[in-house]
């Protein structure tokens, strides 16, 4: 049987390590798997919705210990395919690459935080030249993204007397990511090692506070990661996956921004590097219906300043073709988040702490070839 290469590990990559709060600030992936697909003009877009719950079971104002303190969000992505020649293919793709959103029951902290949100929204081009190698074909991959970091703060800073504070912070970056895949498609062969740069923003814009609006800059830097991912057929309609990434996140330290006329104020985060691990089967039901299941496990970046610990994601979905050559995929899943406690002596929010919680997501896409 010849399988499809990449029904199954695209949608193991969407349902898992696109979703579900990645650790860190992780969010979507560049949909790049698309260059691999059969067409020479190929669009698929969908959504993935995560709903994470990480209450607070110990916290310096009491009111605070019971509720929850993430928010819900959506991940977008889209990608275009077009196949310049029987060995040349180039895709442009966008999702959100990296965010975080929390909000608070009463003033949250030293800054007397209300809510707190950013999204990067990612951008990119990415090119693939294929080359006949033994069985199957090498594939040489390259190409560069902008992002758009967009962050807000609304907060009632006790130093103001909880005044209403409202800061609104801008700027773009640009990075590029490069890679080598190998794949033998008659056995659902695949070996892809992709490497996407890291990026520093130097963000500006205006803070709206009690005594009219001021100047206010910001900046922080975004990680480099590389990923190995592999599968490949193990019996007729069966399939294996698994991927290894490793992402820079020591490199966040703080994230510093100042307001004109007022201290300077930062984020402790102090981050060591992550490492997501993912396996999973897919099978094959019939020549339209197919289905796959994963495990993930993202290790802990948090060194005792914040609560982003440990995290275990069980996710599964369906991949369904139609008769106008189309492809759905729909799936869904859960990821454990481990508790964790603010332990630093110097942390702004020291003695803090959640326990284990859950984030459930659900995912939706839809694709049509030429």
């Amino acid at each position: 049987m010849r399988f499809s290469l990449f029904g199954y590990t695209a949608l193991g990559v969407v349902l898992v390590a696109a979703s579900a709060q990645a650790n860190g600030f992780s969010r979507g992936a560049a949909d790049t798997d698309i260059l691999y697909e059969e067409g020479n003009f190929n669009i698929r877009a969908g959504a993935t919705v995560v709903m994470p719950s990480h209450k607070f079971s110990a916290a310096s104002d009491p009111r605070l210990v019971g509720t929850n303190y993430l928010d819900n969000y959506v991940i977008p992505s889209a990608a275009l395919k077009l196949g310049l020649t029987e060995n040349l293919a180039c895709a442009g793709t966008y999702t959100d690459a990296y965010g975080a959103a929390s909000s608070f029951d009463v003033p949250y902290g030293p800054s007397g935080k209300e809510s707190e949100e950013f999204i990067v929204n990612e951008f990119g081009l990415t090119c693939a030249v294929f080359v006949d190698v033994g069985q199957g074909r090498l594939s040489v991959l390259g190409g560069g993204f902008l992002e758009r970091f967009d962050y807000d703060l609304s907060a009632a800073p006790p130093l103001l007397g909880g005044a209403p504070l409202d800061v609104g912070l801008e700027s773009d970056a640009y990075g590029w990511r490069a890679g080598l895949g190998y794949e033998i498609p008659d056995i659902a062969l695949r070996a892809q090692l992709m490497y996407r740069s890291g990026t520093k923003h130097e963000a500006t814009g205006i803070a709206n506070t009690p005594f009219g609006p001021a100047p206010a800059f910001g900046e922080g830097e975004l990680p480099q990661s590389v990923e190995l991912e592999v599968q490949s057929g193990i019996a007729p309609g069966w399939l294996a996956f698994g991927s290894v990434k490793w992402t820079d996140w020591s490199v966040n330290e703080t994230l510093d921004f100042s307001i004109a006329g007022f201290q300077p104020q930062q984020n402790q985060y102090y981050w060591r590097d992550g490492w997501t691990v993912t396996g999973g089967l897919g099978h094959s039901f019939s020549e339209d219906i197919s289905g796959v299941v994963s495990l993930q496990w993202d290790r802990g970046v948090s060194t005792g300043y914040d609560f982003r610990s440990d995290r275990w994601r069980l996710a599964g979905g369906v991949n369904m073709s139609d008769s106008i050559g189309g492809e759905l995929r729909l799936g869904g899943g859960a990821t454990y988040l481990a508790s964790a406690t603010i332990d630093q002596p110097d942390a702004d929010h020291y003695g803090d702490a959640v326990d284990s919680g859950w984030a459930g997501f659900i995912s939706a896409s839809y694709s049509v070839n030429w």
